[in-house]
């Protein structure tokens, strides 16, 4: 009971929790603890039918259909038991690789339904509640406010936000093969807090896209009458934004995300970045406080036609006195290593560096692998990913 109260919290969007943490921890440990309550659900329900049958001395069928029939509470907490294994089947890695997002996002809903189906009995038949008005009342506190931090930061608060910005489409640029740029018009958009290096999930509101809603990262700082975001094709959602009409309605949650100038705890700065890992990377290396040689930039890429944004960095590097760098893949398509050597070979003074990474999986691990044995420590290196 505990566990699927933390559970709900974590997935709350708590700006706390967002910022500090960050989302993509706050998400694995939403996820971690969605698998240890499921597991302990079902010990819960084996031992507790196993225990009872033993009691009464009567077989396990005859003492389940008891139990569901007679215990006040029940039914309900039976539907919700059989959701929440339903939920955590398709949350399985190798199921949820088979289904689209939306499937798995909407199924995954049902979890609050499953909550306040099985919260009842835990009054009604736990022995720890039944005559013991205090430890009640503090069940309904910890749910209550779970449920009320949802309530607020996943639908009111998106709910004024998208009141108050009216946020639209303005126009798509194209950038590099397969990789767009949105940019996104609205009413006093340097209120919504967002900060270089932060995301917003985005729902647009037309045909194939407004039933879902997805991350992605500004690539330029924000302004009082424009965001941008940009995105390379890796699904048919990302496709789907080269063909958006200037126009189109947004509705936005955020912003979100911990990978911000606040992490920064040293002078000097690397960043690494890979394929869409480079919107945020993009939106830092233009704002991160810095003089002429503390800022370096590592954009790693298939080739140099996929290098994204490639001007604009230019550009801010030669404004800044800051180091811009990019590996690519040799002719023969053998991938530039990412190693402690050529970190120091780079940067001799790597471990006097914050670094901030952002990119693919593979690209990410190499990364922070090839940091810490070149001397950086784990609390200097800045991560946030969104895979689970």
């Amino acid at each position: 009971g505990y566990l699927i109260a933390i559970v709900v919290l974590l997935m709350a969007r708590v700006p706390a929790l967002e910022r500090r943490v960050g989302s993509d921890r706050v998400a694995r440990w939403h996820a971690i603890g969605g698998r240890y309550a499921v597991s302990l659900i079902i010990a819960h329900v084996v031992l507790i039918v196993w225990g009872y049958s033993v009691q009464a001395n009567i077989g396990l069928m005859e003492q389940t259909v008891a139990v569901v029939t007679d215990f006040p509470r029940m039914i309900e907490a039976t539907i919700g038991t059989v959701l929440f294994l339903v939920i955590g089947g398709v949350s399985a890695g190798a199921v949820r690789r088979t289904l689209r997002y939306e499937t798995w996002y909407y199924i995954h809903l049902l979890t609050y339904v499953a909550v306040y189906l099985t919260f009842w009995h835990q009054l009604v038949t736990g022995a720890e509640f039944v005559g013991d008005a205090t430890a009640r009342t503090a069940w309904y506190v910890l749910y209550g406010a779970a449920g009320a931090l949802l309530l607020w930061y996943r639908v009111l608060a998106p709910i004024r936000l998208n009141l108050f910005h009216r946020m639209r489409v303005d126009s798509t640029v194209q950038e590099a093969p397969g990789v767009v740029s949105v940019l996104i018009t609205g009413r006093r958009l340097h209120r919504l807090g967002a900060e270089p290096g932060q995301f917003l999930r985005w729902r647009f509101l037309t045909d194939g896209l407004r039933w879902s809603s997805n991350p992605y990262s500004l690539s330029a700082p924000p302004r009082p009458d424009l965001l941008r975001i940009t995105v390379k094709a890796n699904g048919e959602h990302s496709e789907a934004l080269a063909r958006l009409e200037p126009g189109t309605r947004i509705w936005a949650e955020g912003p979100y995300g911990a990978m911000t100038a606040a992490r920064r705890s040293q002078d000097k700065v690397l960043m690494i970045a890979g394929g869409a890992g480079i919107t945020p990377m993009r939106a830092l290396f233009e704002t991160l406080p810095g003089e002429p040689g503390d800022l370096t930039l590592l954009y790693r890429a298939s080739k140099t036609e996929d290098l994204a944004l490639w001007r604009e960095l230019r550009e801010i590097a030669s404004a800044r006195g800051a180091r811009l760098l990019y590996a690519v893949n040799g002719p023969d398509g053998v991938r530039p290593e990412i190693t402690p050597e050529r970190l120091k070979e780079l940067l001799p003074d790597i471990d006097d560096h914050d670094v901030y990474v952002c990119g693919p999986t593979g690209l990410a691990r190499q990364s922070y692998e090839a940091l810490r044995e070149a001397g950086v420590p784990t609390r200097r290196i800045h991560h946030e990913s969104f895979e689970m």
